[in-house]
């Protein structure tokens, strides 16, 4: 059965059919937290709450929480667009750390802009650890361009173009739109490093964090899915931590060849020289892939 996730932003529910462990003190499985890309939250039985259902049904008494930003799926939806991220990962910080479930630590596995979100986590919140990060479609140097936004017949997707494309750098629109604060114009580094909320800080574009490093190397896995057919993701290449080459918007660089690498500004070399990096492809369309995929390839990192 494929699994699909088909983005009809507000107008229908998004449809999506189908290491080092740190031991549950319970039943000795790993927890897992998730969190939801945009225009999903984080219940839908269409959509995340196929995928818990299917994990629990693959790794008996494991125990999921699926973040909810909000305290109901509307306002968890609305939030993925307008409510400020620092704030959203801060929230996610303090109810991890008073789970009782995940004090032994926990993997995560965040979809679409909800990967980065978690990588966040993962870098500002170190306690309850984080084991293995998966992020499947993250875009973790950002986003220029919103080529399929989620619902093309929505006014809310013109909306979000035109304000990213005038004015994402704008103390409003960086402040109430979720989107502007991972918008990365390699045309405009000076602007983007200088006003992105979000995005520039975990990135260490403006100073290193050493903390921000430190707590991103304990990670046992980081784990990149990159979706070969993917619409949504402008450039792809975002998805494995690559991007448009500094200057100009057509030319791409891995993430080996980035500054960011190459001066080790989040010890992402020392990683994946550590073989802690992992990076996975897959045939489809954002967020589109088989649940023979997916146990093949990302429940193994669960176990």
């Amino acid at each position: 059965m494929t699994v699909v996730v088909q983005w009809l932003l507000l107008v229908a529910p998004v449809v999506l059919v189908a290491s080092r462990p740190a031991q549950d003190s319970t039943n000795g499985t790993v927890p897992l937290v998730m969190w939801h890309g945009m225009g999903d939250s984080c219940c839908n039985p269409l959509s995340l709450g196929a995928i818990k259902k299917m994990i629990q049904q693959d790794i008996p008494g494991i125990y999921v929480l699926s973040l909810m930003i909000g305290k109901n799926f509307v306002q968890d939806t609305e939030s993925g667009f307008f409510m400020d991220v620092n704030e959203q990962v801060s929230m996610v910080c303090s109810q991890l750390a008073q789970d009782p479930q995940l004090k032994g630590g926990y993997n995560a596995m965040g979809f679409s802009q909800g990967a980065q979100f978690l990588r966040a986590v993962a870098q500002r919140c170190p306690s309850p650890p984080m084991k293995t990060l998966i992020s499947v479609g993250g875009q973790h140097q950002g986003v220029y361009g919103l080529p399929r936004c989620p619902g093309e017949a929505s006014h809310l997707c013109d909306m979000i173009r035109k304000a990213l494309n005038t004015e994402a750098y704008s103390d409003l629109v960086q402040k109430h739109l979720v989107q502007a604060q991972y918008w990365h114009d390699p045309l405009n580094d000076d602007l983007y490093k200088k006003h992105s909320r979000f995005l520039a800080d975990i990135n260490q574009e403006r100073v290193v964090n050493e903390t921000y490093k430190k707590n991103l190397q304990m990670l046992d896995k980081f784990v990149m899915v990159k979706f070969l057919q993917d619409s949504v993701v402008d450039p792809v290449d975002s998805e494995w931590f690559g991007f448009l080459k500094t200057g100009q918007a057509k030319e791409t660089e891995t993430l080996q060849e980035s500054v960011l690498y190459k001066e080790d500004r989040l010890g992402l070399a020392v990683m994946d020289k550590a073989g802690k990096l992992v990076f996975l492809t897959t045939e489809g369309d954002h967020l589109q892939f088989t649940r023979e995929w997916f146990n093949a390839n990302l429940l193994p990192y669960l176990r």
